[in-house]
């Protein structure tokens, strides 16, 4: 193997380009678990069950074709004993505080299951190395993948601490093995709500995802290397939603690239031609000098029979050569005109993909800034909800101390006094007198 040769490598994190109410509030509901939004995110307890499914290959049961390495046969459990180990402290000092049975927290899996505003989990998936890569490798050298993703899932955790891992899953069934993680992101310390909470937004974000990518994909290399003991490196960082055009795929220039070794060897042999020739070029040469002069005339000379059939077989292997060599030579004259011109579309492709990528990092600042004015609005909404909360209450106790006044005054001749007194001194308004009255009416109305 070339000790030079560089590999890909990609961290890609399962995202809903929708933050948008509507887009969440559909996935969440809808029976069928489909939605016409792009959604690739771990939202509720059925999308959970689907990545379960094909995670652990539960549609075909092929599991001799994956390694799970980190969890069991049941991402769905794995991810409810993790939500169980991270909120459950956190779940009952909450309820703990709560004075009304119906803002207590039964099951923070489920709450968060049905909640539209969050995510239940996350999966990310990591992978080593192209098609083109992994496309002549067999089983057992594949397979010592499974050492490099076991230090990928200690590196992730390290380098991402509010990230907990509850699977792992490697699939060697497709065109390169690759690493599916299913995780809850979380923070901590948070004041208003369970002390910690699950938090996706907050563990990944733009900046975030950058650091995470560019610290992984080094530990991967590295572990690579030394547990492979080879020295391979990493291609260029991709950026934006590019495609490279590959020109090895190209399958014009594949089969020029085949001519041109099939005429490389020729070249060869006609080079052990050459120096052939030549060494009968001397031999000619000496025929040529040895020539006698006939008696009769010295103008014509003798030559036997065996060097005119020297000379002749010499001539035919000059041709049969020079013929092959202007073969060759025209391949390559081709292959170089066409790779000029692969060239020159390079540098078109170049120049696009230049203008593609500010595009897509456009689209995606704009798409992380949509996402976080969401975010703030969910939040907001929760502030709303809450204070319609406390508004409740107080209009209860109010509507209670004034049942309880009427009960208290009503037959007495001090009722009219007092809440004339509660008027003159600004705690009652006329509005509050007419709801007064019509109470009391009611009431005469009820006694009668």
């Amino acid at each position: 193997m070339n000790d030079k040769e560089e590999l890909s490598y990609s961290l890609h994190l399962g995202n809903d380009k929708n933050k948008s109410k509507r887009a969440r509030r559909t996935a969440k509901t809808n029976d069928t678990n489909t939605t016409s939004f792009n959604n690739n995110a771990i939202q509720n307890h059925q999308q959970l069950s689907k990545v379960d499914k094909h995670n652990l290959r539960k549609y075909d049961d092929e599991k001799e074709l994956i390694c799970t390495i980190k969890g069991t046969s049941s991402v769905v459990e794995d991810t409810k004993n993790l939500y169980l180990d991270l909120f459950e402290d956190a779940r009952i000092k909450y309820n703990e505080k709560q004075t009304r049975n119906d803002r207590q927290i039964e099951n923070y899996f489920n709450h968060i299951s049905n909640d539209n505003k969050r995510d239940l989990a996350c999966e990310i998936i990591i992978e080593l190395g192209d098609m083109d890569f992994w496309s002549d490798k067999n089983d057992k050298f594949k397979h010592k993948m499974v050492d490099v993703f076991k230090e990928q899932i200690s590196d992730l955790e390290e380098v991402v601490p509010n990230f907990k891992i509850a699977n792992a899953t490697i699939h060697f069934d497709e065109s390169s093995p690759h690493l599916h993680i299913v995780g809850v992101p979380f923070k901590d310390g948070m004041k208003n709500g369970m002390e910690k909470q699950v938090g996706k937004s907050d563990v990944f974000n733009k900046i975030s995802l950058k650091e995470i990518q560019d610290k992984m994909r080094v530990y991967c290399i590295n572990s690579f290397n030394r547990i492979y003991h080879l020295n391979y490196t990493l291609k260029e960082k991709e950026e934006g939603r590019n495609v490279d055009i590959n020109v090895a795929n190209m399958n014009e220039y594949k089969k020029f690239k085949r001519e041109q070794e099939k005429y490389k060897k020729q070249l060869k042999e006609l080079n052990n031609k050459a120096d052939e020739l030549k060494n009968k070029s001397n031999e000619i040469n000496d025929i040529i000098d040895n020539l006698k002069p006939t008696i009769t005339n010295k103008n014509n000379f003798t030559i036997s029979n065996e060097n005119i059939d020297k000379i002749k077989k010499y001539i035919e292997q000059t041709n049969d050569t020079t013929s092959n060599l202007r073969n060759a030579n025209d391949i390559n004259i081709v292959l170089k005109k066409y790779e000029d011109d692969l060239r020159e579309h390079s540098n078109e492709v170049r120049n696009l993909k230049k203008k593609i990528k500010t595009r897509d990092d456009r689209i995606e600042e704009l798409e992380y800034d949509l996402n976080e004015a969401n975010e703030t609005i969910d939040e907001l909404e929760d502030k709303v909800s809450e204070l319609q909360k406390i508004v409740d209450y107080f209009k209860e106790l109010w509507e209670k101390f004034i049942e309880f006044l009427q009960n208290k005054f009503f037959s007495s001749n001090k009722y009219d006094d007092f809440i004339d007194d509660l008027y003159d001194e600004d705690i009652l308004d006329e509005n509050d007198i007419d709801i007064i009255q019509n109470n009391s009416k009611n009431k005469d109305d009820f006694e009668r």
